[in-house]
């Protein structure tokens, strides 16, 4: 694991239990049901997010592909966006932890990543 890999905030629907699996392996992610984020729209997610200095991991690329430009051509700073395709969850865990343990906070910062 990095000294420092990025923080994350996985979205409503992202499987769960990631963000466990995540923790028991050394990262740094909660869900937005743990934060008290459920039912927030995309938008107010990223916000969020970018408040406690997470990038956010979602399936919902059609949304947040977009959110992304809208935050580049705004000039609006995040701490980054990450999206997927709905994969097994062993793959989608193995997936996240090779995006963390190649990454800085500050590499993913302000980008969209897709895994």
């Amino acid at each position: 694991m990095p000294e420092r890999a990025p923080r994350l905030l996985l979205d409503e629907d992202v499987w769960q239990g990631l963000a466990l699996a995540l923790r028991e392996a050394g990262y740094d992610a909660v869900s937005v049901t743990e934060a008290g984020y459920k039912g927030l729209s995309d938008v107010e997610v990223l916000v969020e997010a970018t408040a406690a200095g997470r990038a956010v991991l979602s399936h919902n690329i059609q949304d947040f592909a977009p959110l992304a430009e809208v935050c580049f051509f705004e000039n609006r700073p995040h701490a980054g966006i990450v999206v997927a395709r709905q994969f097994e969850k062993r793959e989608l865990l193995r997936r996240v932890v090779a995006l963390l343990e190649t990454l800085t906070p500050e590499a993913l910062a302000n980008t969209l990543r897709f895994i």
